[in-house]
């Protein structure tokens, strides 16, 4: 199949979806109001409530709930076959995602700008707040943790992205200062920050920052760069959102445009095959297809991180209503059409060249020598570099040096990974500081005591073996409790619905679908931990999903109660 048509049906597909489904959601479910307060403007404070352009905030959602997500899910799990991954994402992105992160964004700025685990407790019980906070503390947690690793990886991985990455600081306050200090106009001082960026980005690759003349070792190098990721993102946590945040987020958007834009060039040029099977059951060494493909694909087509996202900063900066469906229900359809370039890249772009150990495979050999096994390629570097290369070669088609478009695609990535560290930085505090307020522990809920745990815990939970890595070993749990999460968001958004007598299939019938595929999966997890004996991820994992089950049964006796009380059991759902 011709990758070209595969990406033209997917955006019309997406672009229809925005101005029907999207447009029904925003009317006739959601109920926009441009007139209604927003607390950006109501709570404005100019440090975490700040009234933002709809394009800037857009910059600051997408590249916030993007991150690696879209990126490394469908990168591995095309190994079940295109066709899938496809029709999960096109489904998933349209009917589900976008309609989670739209409900969560508008629940949580009708509520003040409170995060969707605290507005829990209005909408089921206050006692459910406490369980909804922990599970997405420990969601956090993990992310943190785990992406100051990644970042530190993909800086010894790509020592071209050094460079860039850390000279994009200075520029995105300067920005910051020039838009809200000097009220100045944002676009093309924008655009000159980007253009600045690019000419890191050369400078980087002429000049790799790599380490090792330190001495410090592979795991000296590795924790040096943590520290400073994660120092990083405690400084960005505590400083106004829109000084570094929103205009590094911004310039970032217009990277992923830059490098959207160049892989559909690439595709339009050189129109690639698809060489990957259509549909590929059994794996070597796999899990089974149902369920877990619903998990390994998340950010793409949906994932409970969103709805920190949309419930977490962006409600915060959203100033109007009528804002609310192009930056959560377009930033989502966004998303799902970068997972389609990353299938296309791992399916077509990795067939027009793949050189392993100076060996050059091509066609359906290229693919099947990277997806040989679950366990080639199933590792970081793996999947990125399967990303990477595939969109390289597709860019390239378009004169552009093969070294160049790695070190774009490099800084591309990176970048987006900081952007998930900075925010979920940031959220972590709101929800700290909201644990706080929830049981009574005043230092709690104090900013910066709260960032310094947040960033405090992440770094325990890294260096807990010594190595930087020991979050590693939570992160078989993450995608199961990340999908959970997603579900009992869209359980809140449903009873949100139920209660101001709005028909609420549309919500329903996502949340009946998520929770019960990846109960499913968490199950099946839960088994094979207790098979292997990693007590570890037996007990959190069990714990988690009592949690879940707790919460799930509270929400559903009050769903039940809230329809049948109105009437409206048998007509809602």
């Amino acid at each position: 199949m011709n990758a070209l048509i595969l990406a033209v049906v997917a955006a019309g597909a997406f672009y229809v979806a925005y101005f029907t489904y999207g447009r029904f959601l925003a009317g006739r479910i959601f109920r926009i109001r441009p007139e209604n307060a927003c607390p950006s403007g109501a709570l404005r404070d100019d440090y975490d409530f700040v009234p933002t352009s709809r394009h800037v905030l857009f910059g600051h959602h997408f590249t916030s709930i993007a991150g690696l997500g879209p990126i490394v899910g469908p990168a591995i799990a095309v190994i079940w076959g295109w066709v899938p991954a496809v029709a999960w994402i096109m489904l998933g992105t349209i009917f589900i995602g976008a309609v989670h992160d739209f409900g969560s964004l508008i629940i949580s700025m009708r509520k003040e700008g409170r995060s969707i685990g605290d507005v829990a407790a209005d909408l089921i019980s206050p006692r459910v707040r406490l369980l909804f906070l922990l599970i997405i503390f420990f969601e956090l947690w993990i992310v943190i943790a785990v992406f100051g690793l990644i970042i530190a990886i993909l800086f010894t991985m790509y020592p071209q992205s050094v460079i860039p990455i850390w000279t994009e600081i200075p520029i995105a306050m300067a920005l910051g200062w020039w838009v809200y200090r000097k009220k100045g106009n944002i676009f093309w001082p924008s655009i000159i920050a980007v253009t600045l960026m690019y000419a890191f980005v050369w400078v980087g690759a002429m000049v790799p920052v790599d380490l090792a003349f330190t001495g410090l070792g592979p795991t000296g190098i590795l924790s040096m760069w943590i520290i400073a990721v994660l120092g990083y993102a405690l400084v960005a946590s505590l400083l106004p959102v829109q000084m570094l945040l929103q205009p590094r987020d911004y310039i970032n958007s217009h990277q992923l445009m830059i490098a959207m834009g160049l892989i559909v060039a690439g595709i339009l040029w050189t129109q690639p095959t698809v060489v990957a099977p259509a549909v590929h059951v059994d794996p070597a060494g796999a899990p089974a297809m149902l369920p877990f493909i619903f998990v390994i694909i998340a950010c793409g087509a949906i994932s409970g991180f969103h709805c920190l996202v949309s419930s977490g900063t962006s409600s915060k900066q959203c100033a109007s209503e009528s804002d609310a469906q192009f930056i959560s229900y377009g930033s989502m359809l966004m998303e799902g059409g970068l997972a389609i370039l990353v299938v296309i890249a791992c399916t077509a772009g990795l067939g027009m060249g793949l050189d392993i150990n100076g060996q050059v495979h091509t066609g359906a050999a290229a693919f099947n020598a990277h997806y040989a096994t679950w366990q080639a390629a199933d590792g970081l570097g793996s999947k990125l570099a399967a990303f990477i290369s595939g969109s390289a070669n597709m860019i390239e088609g378009i004169g552009l040096s093969h070294s160049f478009c790695l070190a774009v695609m490099a800084v591309f990535i990176v970048s987006f990974a900081a952007t998930t560290v900075d925010t979920a930085t940031r959220i972590q505090r709101y929800i700290l500081v909201e644990l706080g307020k929830a049981i009574a522990v005043k230092p709690l809920a104090n900013n910066t005591i709260a960032t310094f745990i947040a960033v405090g815990t992440a770094l325990a939970l890294a260096f807990y073996d010594g190595t930087g890595k020991g979050a590693l070993k939570l992160w078989p749990l993450f995608g199961t409790v990340n999908q959970l999460l997603a579900g009992l968001a869209l359980l809140a958004v449903t009873i949100y619905l139920v209660r101001k007598n709005i028909r609420s299939i549309y919500t329903f019938l996502p949340m009946v679908f998520m929770l019960a595929i990846t109960s499913w999966a968490m199950v099946l997890n839960i088994q094979e931990y207790f098979s292997t004996r990693n007590w570890l991820l037996f007990g959190i994992g069990s714990l988690v999903m009592g949690l879940n089950v707790w919460l799930l049964t509270e929400g559903l006796i009050v769903l039940r109660g809230t329809a049948g009380g109105n009437g409206i059991a048998a007509r809602k759902f």
